[in-house]
């Protein structure tokens, strides 16, 4: 059975979600707190970790940034809803999705099977950790999110990680937004949405320029992003 983590100090509905999940085939703990979510999630061998931003003794963000300084588990963020600052700083901490609260339990189910199609396609957790995708003199290792450029660490937010995988993996070709947002987030990118845009200009920042002055990524109004290969 697949073992998943509910953190929230909620118990009435972390009662209700963890009964939900068991009953479609997880198999399910709960903690209340904020610290001792953290302390299950890199003691135990999850395969997801759902995380609630507001909790006691320590906050969901800061249970995730001790989390992923420990872990690649993935995690998924329930947010209050409409609270865009703290879905977007969970986003780039290394959370692999969010929900906004209150959400029903097929919601959660999910958006949970979505993060765990995305970790399958990658391979075991092991492999994935050494398997390197290289495009010139970038190296990204999925299992692990790490990266270098030219042979240094590249230091990159979750949220950068995940849109220059997707680039990476299509290294040379025009990946639309449309594709870019299925890709890295598993969800359709929603109108007036310049998240994207805002981190590809980040990322652009990070790797400097190419020999004629160029950016590495390259850009086609109204299309998407290409990523060159050389």
């Amino acid at each position: 059975m697949v073992k998943v983590l509910l953190v929230d100090d909620d118990v009435d509905l972390t009662s209700l979600l963890s009964q939900y999940l068991m009953r479609e085939g997880f198999d399910v703990n709960t903690v209340q707190d904020g610290e001792a979510g953290v302390a299950e999630a890199i003691s135990n061998d999850y395969a997801l970790v759902v995380l609630d931003i507001m909790m006691p003794r320590l906050s969901g963000i800061e249970a995730l940034r001790r989390i992923r300084a420990a872990s690649a588990v993935p995690v998924l963020m329930l947010t209050a809803r409409g609270d865009n600052i703290d879905r977007i700083v969970g986003l780039d901490m290394g959370a692999d999705d969010y929900v906004p609260k209150p959400c029903t339990p097929g919601e959660l189910v999910a958006r949970i099977r979505a993060i765990l199609r995305r970790v399958e396609g990658r391979g075991s957790a092991t492999t994935s950790a050494q398997r390197v995708l290289q495009v010139g003199d970038l190296s990204l290792w999925p299992g692990s999110r790490r990266a270098t450029w030219r042979g240094a660490p590249l230091e990159l937010t979750g949220t950068e990680f995940r849109l220059l995988e997707v680039l990476a993996r299509h290294s040379g070709q025009l990946v639309s937004k449309q594709d870019i947002s299925q890709q890295a987030f598993d969800r359709p990118l929603a109108r007036f949405d310049r998240r994207i845009d805002v981190h590809i200009s980040s990322i652009r920042q990070k790797l400097g320029t190419r020999p004629d002055g160029q950016s590495w990524i390259q850009s086609v109004r109204g299309l998407g992003y290409q990523l060159l290969e050389d």
